[in-house]
């Protein structure tokens, strides 16, 4: 078997997108890539968000089984989707095809939260946007301002009271969040926390915000939220709604997206990717910058900085794979950045071939870069089935292996007695390259060449 593997040099990769992504003045571009473990869920239920209050208890009822059991909540994970709307008649609705753009950032569970007469009323499943939300369960959503959330585990079991947004009573009110992120010391202030009383009722990070929100002696809703964050650490864009507010917050290293943007309605939207606005009819304004926080109410649109001069640290994983190509992420276009990433692996990484195939989706557009820059055809030489999740977002080894199988399928036609470069996005695991490379030799190709379209990683965000 003639197989060989190559990835693109780092340093000329992720200054190849630091060049082109257009970051305010006093500040530097830099990238960091995440581990890429994402899930799948196995099991479907409904239920109201279980945090009715900050210091309520969590009971465990026969319908909410954890679908997958023996979870490790110590893996990192990255990724998930976060939509914020005020002012839109149909807001929950709005929010319903936005999460639908973004589940491709987590299939593991989805929930929206309303605001109607003062009251947030909030509906979460395990499952995908379809799967949780019907008819129904969207008028009971009744508001112009909604937040939402898809999911899979970023710290916490793979459970339904862990899926968000989380809603939660206060002294002054109530208060829901979105969170997208991970904090990395999360587990030193949950233990500072329950030693001071608080009682916790799910095992997400996310629920570390909500409480130290709940304990601050600030009257404002947006300095409680201020001196939150000043205690928590890592990578977070989160959408908080109010009685009356909807709140955008971003850290001070940009480590997530977050974009702004507003309907023809005047509306205002937020959402993890542009993906979510176009579908909404919503125009991309901006992105929330790194270490900003963006209030709108009746009053209109404030802004507060968590710090005055922030250095994002943007994690290029978003452009290597999370994002969809169709995306602005971080300033720039994410099908522009496959491209060249793909179009430096053909220069860097050459080979004597007859086609190049790539493996849907994620890698297709840096597979046609690299076909360009080489001068050779791309073909499709895999076939995708899109009635299976991705291979990340699937709880156990056992799972992904099966599910590389059943995703792709190889065509023979094409492949026959060709020299076969194959591009993916980037190797995490592994599982999938060497399936593929059997897979396409089984179907007769003659040489199979993997292309990796990003450098190794090496930490997460």
């Amino acid at each position: 078997m003639a197989a060989s593997t190559a990835s693109a040099a780092a340093a000329t990769v992720l200054n190849a997108s630091a060049r082109l992504s257009p970051l305010p003045p006093a500040t530097k571009p830099f990238f960091n890539l995440p581990s890429k473990t994402l899930q799948k869920p196995l099991h479907i239920t409904l239920s109201k968000n279980p945090i009715s209050d900050i210091i309520s208890t969590y009971k465990n009822s026969d319908s909410e089984i954890p679908f997958f059991s023996n979870d490790d909540d110590d893996k990192p994970r990255e990724e998930c989707g976060v939509v914020g709307i005020y002012g839109d008649p149909e807001a929950s609705r709005r929010c319903y095809l936005a999460l639908h753009a973004l589940q491709h950032r987590g299939q593991e569970g989805a929930g929206i939260v309303a605001v109607h007469d003062g009251v947030l009323q909030s509906v979460t499943g395990v499952g995908l946007v379809s799967e949780v939300f019907d008819q129904s369960k969207l008028d009971k959503l009744p508001g112009d301002t909604a937040i939402g959330h898809v999911r899979y585990s970023t710290a916490g079991a793979s459970m339904l009271k862990n899926v968000q947004p989380f809603v939660a009573g206060y002294r002054f009110g109530s208060v829901g969040v979105a969170h997208n992120g991970n904090l990395v010391n999360y587990q030193a202030l949950r233990v500072e926390l329950e030693e001071n009383g608080s009682i916790f009722n799910t095992s997400s990070d996310t629920e570390v915000v909500l409480h130290l929100i709940a304990i601050s002696k600030q009257r404002k809703f947006v300095l409680r939220i201020i001196e939150a964050c000043e205690k928590i650490e890592g990578a977070y864009s989160m959408v908080f709604l109010t009685e009356d507010k909807l709140v955008a917050v971003r850290d001070p290293f940009g480590f997530r997206p977050l974009v702004m943007g507003r309907r023809s309605n005047g509306a205002v939207v937020f959402a993890s990717e542009t993906c979510a606005l176009d579908l909404i009819e919503a125009t991309y304004e901006r992105e929330v910058y790194p270490g900003e926080i963006v209030v709108v109410d009746k009053e209109g649109i404030q802004s507060f900085n968590l710090l005055p001069n922030p250095e994002p640290k943007s994690c290029i994983f978003e452009h290597i794979y999370f994002a969809l190509p169709n995306s602005v992420v971080f300033g720039r276009s994410v099908y522009e950045s496959r491209l060249t990433f793909g179009e430096i692996l053909a220069k860097e990484a050459p080979v004597d071939c007859d086609m190049v195939i790539a493996v849907p989706d994620s890698g297709v557009v840096a597979a046609l870069g690299y076909a360009d820059k080489a001068g050779v055809p791309f073909q499709k030489g895999l076939i995708r089935s899109h009635y299976m999740g991705r291979t990340f977002i699937e709880p156990s080894q056992k799972i992904r292996d099966f599910g590389v199988k059943l995703k792709l399928s190889p065509v023979r036609k094409v492949l026959e007695g060709k020299r076969v470069v194959v591009v993916d996005d980037s190797i995490v695991r592994g599982t999938t390259s060497s399936k593929i490379v059997r897979l396409l030799r089984e179907a007769g190709a003659k040489e199979v060449h993997m292309r990796i379209a990003s450098p190794p990683i090496i930490a997460s965000c």
